[in-house]
């Protein structure tokens, strides 16, 4: 079977031999009921029976099947002859009359050209082609016949609206012009009227002018009356503002003052009652003041010589001397916490650091009664810390713009002097800062020491 040449369809052999060939595409009305005869006998054939394009069409209902399978069904028909015979014999058991006819060469008179052209060419009987190109040609004849009608029907109506409008206009023309010449003599009258309010209003401006000048002049002796008044007044506001914020500044200055110094006084008495306390335990000074006999010089049995008191002294390494500043009265520990924890355990994450070291502080703290109060940098943390402090230990965070250092500093000043306050760090400038406050500073290691027998 030849190849469709130029967008032409191939046909069928005819019985002396020619070929028949559809040398322009089918006409759209032919294609679509093509189509729809190709749908309709599509469900007598079985799966194996249909190309394989088709095979995903089979349950399709036909109309569904003419809506999406159409290209591909017309396709299979122009190059498939075994599937356009399939669909033949179909349409032959559906139409047998119209069938026969076409065999016969004689297609019915009464029949739609559209159905002929359809059947003749999926059946491609002899001079199927005429019959196709013939139901083009009457498609396009009954489309131009439509086309002419519907013209003329657009003509004859559109001839009726301009002599309707030729009779409207004609009365609203006549309408217009009496109107018009009503508004002339309206327009008259109201010239008259005009002329007359216009000698009167000019009588009214002048003396609106001469109104509106008095009143400029008032506004002008009261606005500058106001204004003198606004800026006494604002003066005595900002003067007044001025005694309140002065007098307020005054209190506060003397509430937060007497509330700090007497916090320092209170905390530094205690300081002081609770190492006269501990000394007088450390040295066990009897309840009894000294005779007079007990300033004669002499060796008395059991006194310590310097030596045993020299004997007395620790290692700066030694965990007993942190247990010895913890045992001051009043004593406040003050932790380096990152110095502390990079220092004994750095591999951990920062939170797990944080946890092991303030745990190992609060059981220190039980044992000990200081005040202790760690310290961690909160410039390394990207959002804030949810940490519920253990018993007994503060836990502060420095803020933005502030290292743990300088608040270290700060709270070591915030001391009063003569309290024992201990910071740990191993920070040198950390040491030097706080030493120079009055605090004792020791190194990370000695805490992380003591630490390992909590």
């Amino acid at each position: 079977m030849e190849q469709p040449t130029n967008g032409a369809e191939p046909a069928d052999a005819a019985d002396d031999g020619a070929v028949e060939v559809l040398d322009r595409p089918l006409p759209e009305g032919v294609r679509r009921r093509v189509v729809a005869l190709v749908a309709d006998a599509f469900g007598g054939l079985t799966v194996s029976e249909l190309p394989a394009q088709l095979r995903q069409y089979a349950r399709f209902t036909p109309t569904r099947r003419a809506k999406f399978a159409g290209n591909a069904m017309a396709a299979a028909l122009a190059s498939d002859p075994l599937f356009r015979q399939r669909i033949g014999e179909r349409i032959a058991q559906a139409q047998p009359e119209l069938a026969g006819a076409l065999e016969a060469g004689a297609p019915p008179a009464a029949a739609d050209p559209v159905d002929v052209a359809a059947a003749a060419y999926v059946l491609r009987p002899a001079g199927w082609v005429k019959l196709v190109e013939a139901a083009g040609e009457e498609v396009q004849r009954a489309d131009a016949e439509r086309a002419d009608e519907e013209t003329r029907r657009e003509l004859d109506r559109l001839r009726e609206e301009l002599a309707q409008a030729r009779a409207l206009t004609r009365s609203e023309t006549e309408r217009l012009r009496a109107e018009l010449d009503a508004a002339r003599k309206e327009a008259e009258s109201l010239h008259r009227k005009l002329r007359s309010a216009q000698s009167e209003v000019k009588r009214s401006e002048a003396a609106l002018r001469r109104s509106a000048a008095e009143a400029d002049a008032l506004r002008a002796e009261t606005a500058a009356q106001v204004s003198a008044a606004e800026s006494e007044s604002r003066r005595l506001k900002a003067r007044l503002g001025e005694a309140e914020s002065s007098v307020e500044a005054s209190r506060r200055a003397a509430r937060e003052g007497r509330s700090v110094e007497d916090m320092r006084l209170r905390l530094l008495l205690d300081t002081v009652l609770d190492a006269a306390r501990g000394l007088r335990r450390e040295l066990a000074l009897p309840p009894s003041t000294i005779r007079p006999a007990d300033g004669v010089e002499a060796v008395e049995p059991g006194r310590m010589s310097p030596k045993d008191i020299a004997a007395r002294a620790l290692s700066e390494t030694d965990p007993a001397l942190l247990d010895q500043l913890l045992a001051l009265p009043q004593a406040h520990l003050i932790v380096d916490g990152y110095n502390v924890t990079k220092t004994g355990y750095p591999q951990m994450p920062l939170e797990k650091q944080r946890l092991r070291l303030l745990g190992g502080l609060s059981v220190l703290a039980a044992q000990t009664g200081a005040e202790m109060t760690c310290v961690f940098d909160g410039a390394e943390l990207a959002v804030p810390v949810l940490l519920a402090p253990p018993r007994g230990v503060r836990v502060l965070f420095s803020k933005a713009g502030v290292t743990a250092d300088e608040l270290i500093r700060q709270l070591a000043r915030a001391e009063p002097p003569g309290r024992p306050v201990v910071v740990v760090s191993t920070d040198r400038e950390v040491a030097d800062g706080v030493a120079k406050a009055g605090a004792r500073p020791v190194a990370s290691a000695l805490l992380l020491k003591r630490l390992s027998r909590v």
